[in-house]
């Protein structure tokens, strides 16, 4: 005989909890302070997240590598609205533990925060500062939902909250081995298959040469921007099935490999491409193969992600309500209403006090001279260089140029086959939030190591004075480049200067004495914030002499230092020392 459940009318229900309400003192206790902290806590954990969000959009939209990091906001706020549809009964911890153990990590991560904020609106591209904050914000949020709902409400929203973590740029030491290492290892891939389907392809580094000419597997290429892509659309999947811990990595493992293979087969086409019909049309297959792979890895993904969901056990889902059930009233506790309007002002005063400590030492910061450079149009063997337009798009600069010429003085007894190629880049970039993160962000030791070539020497940082007025800092790198041999078959040496438009008062003994720091060690860094300098205008000049045999580093400096006095120009139209305060 089918059991009959009895439904309690709804105004019972409403009855039932008002009486509750009334009877109960632990709930039904000034019920509008409880919302009132319920929204003003809301309105704390949004201005947190908002701040960070802001922070890390600026590289979201520098660098195509992470500009997946725009839908991860979103997402996080739908995995949490999910989470929140079956959340578990609150226990939470009995007595002052609970609210002592939050208040000091909440204590703890906002007076972190105030320091954290004025170091990294000087330097947006210092990405440990970038994981730091996101670790304020999970612990933070995580803190304030265990102290309402106790371990259950911790355990259960911990990976939406978490979730964030996938949009955070990974550390240079951490990223640059993996995206070398990946585009030799694309392109040693694809030059094999080539070979191996007839096709003659001989490797450099990672550059594939054709009959058609060479091919680079650039940073784009390595696969490291559908790793990480793969990676967060694993995690999501994951998460949308409630997969099991041991499921959930083997998905995403699953979605590694499959990054891996598709570009393996991205790089093949494209090179196919080059090859059959020439390397001008791999620019107009270069974005369709990438979204056909993009697609592909989707699709496989959510079939993997399914078929897993299908094998789960019963044991590994998670249990839903009964609609039918009456919910009992809730126990979670409430945020005191103290917390949240201390916690609001806090945040508030925080982002004021920062932006009012860089206003202030606007106020006094001085405009360097302005210098522009004079191009050797008269040098033998001048020429231009194209900038493609996804070089073009990552680097956002207002003003750029780049050009080759012979340089015959370096050695002198080379043939014209093997004589040394000088190359300049000039770059500026206007005053703006993003004008620090990209400039700093073309570098030769950055730069040359994601197109093949093997940094061998850092040697240091020198100054150069030019015509009498003014001296500018140069960095000094030597590269090497391994051809299909075990020998370097090119040598580079590379000087590189970033210089922005301006400085504190008692600054100019950088130049004079060559202290100036190199423009992104940690020295500088914090240069930057006690001078109160941030968002100035930048330009990057570059100077890069390549050859065929090894080339003395010091007599390439002593050529350095004189043909940089005639590149430079220094404009006379500017005053030294003219007090401007630039653009936030």
């Amino acid at each position: 005989m089918p059991s009959i459940r009895w439904r309690e009318p709804a105004i019972l229900s409403l009855v039932s909890e008002a009486a509750v309400t009334k009877f109960t003192p632990s709930v039904g206790r000034r019920p509008k302070n409880r919302y009132g902290g319920i929204l003003l806590g809301g309105l704390v954990l949004a201005a947190l997240w908002f701040v960070l969000c802001r922070q890390l959009s600026n590289e979201w939209s520098v660098n195509e590598q992470y500009s997946y990091g725009w839908f991860v906001p979103f997402f996080t706020a739908y995995l949490f609205w999910l989470r929140w549809q079956d959340r578990p009964d609150p226990r939470p911890v009995a007595g002052r533990k609970g609210s002592v153990f939050a208040a000091i990590t909440v204590l703890l991560a906002f007076a972190t925060l105030f320091p954290l904020r004025l170091v990294e609106i000087a330097n947006p591209d210092w990405r440990p500062l970038e994981w730091l904050h996101a670790t304020i914000a999970v612990s933070v949020t995580l803190a304030l939902l265990w102290k309402i709902g106790g371990k259950p409400w911790l355990t259960h929203f911990a990976f939406p909250v978490a979730f964030i973590f996938v949009a955070v740029p990974w550390v240079s030491p951490i990223e640059q081995p993996i995206v070398q290492g990946l585009m030799r290892v694309v392109a040693s891939i694809g030059a094999e298959t080539l070979n191996l389907c007839g096709v003659p392809a001989q490797l450099e580094g990672s550059i594939i040469r054709v009959n058609t000419g060479l091919v680079g597997v650039n940073e784009a290429c390595s696969g490291v921007r559908s790793l990480q892509t793969s990676l967060m659309i694993g995690l999501l999947f994951g998460e949308f099935k409630r997969l099991s811990i041991p499921r959930r990595i083997l998905l995403v493992c699953i979605a590694l490999a499959t990054a891996f293979v598709a570009n393996c087969v991205r790089t093949f086409f494209l090179v196919w491409i080059a090859a059959t019909r020439g390397v001008p049309s791999v620019s107009q297959w270069h974005d369709f193969a990438g979204y056909v792979i993009l697609v592909a890895v989707f699709t496989g993904l959510f079939a993997a992600a399914t078929l897993l969901g299908r094998k789960k056990s019963r044991a590994d889902g998670v249990a839903k309500p009964d609609p039918h059930e009456r919910r009992k009233p809730s126990r979670a506790q409430t945020v005191p209403l103290s917390w949240g309007v201390g916690a609001l002002c806090w945040l508030l005063v925080l982002e004021l006090g920062a932006d009012s400590w860089y206003r202030m030492h606007e106020r006094d910061l001085l405009r360097r001279e302005q210098w522009s450079v004079r191009w050797p149009e008269s040098a033998p063997g001048f020429r231009e260089m194209h900038i493609d337009a996804g070089v073009k798009s990552i680097l956002g600069y207002d003003l750029g140029r780049q050009v080759t010429w012979l340089a015959p003085q370096l050695a002198p007894s080379a043939t014209a086959a093997h004589t040394p190629i000088c190359s300049m880049s000039f770059f500026r970039w206007n005053a703006g939030s993003t004008s620090i993160l990209r400039a700093r962000a073309h570098r030769p030791d950055i730069c040359l190591p994601n197109v093949g070539w093997r940094q061998t020497s850092d040697h240091g940082l020198r100054i150069y004075p030019v015509g009498g007025k003014i001296a500018l800092p140069f960095r000094h790198f030597s590269f090497t480049w391994n051809g299909p041999g075990e020998n370097p078959s090119s040598f580079a040496e590379a000087f590189f200067c970033v210089r922005e438009d301006f400085f504190r008062p008692g600054d100019e003994q950088f130049d004079v004495n060559g202290e100036q720091p190199s423009g992104w060690a940690a020295a500088d860094r914090w240069h930057a914030v006690f001078s109160g300098l941030r968002n100035p205008g930048q330009q990057v000049l570059e100077l890069v002499f390549v050859s065929s045999h090894a080339l003395d580093s010091a007599t390439v400096e002593e050529r350095f230092a004189k043909d940089i006095q005639h590149i430079i120009v220094v404009n006379p139209a500017t005053e030294t020392g003219a007090r401007v305060i630039p653009k936030s």
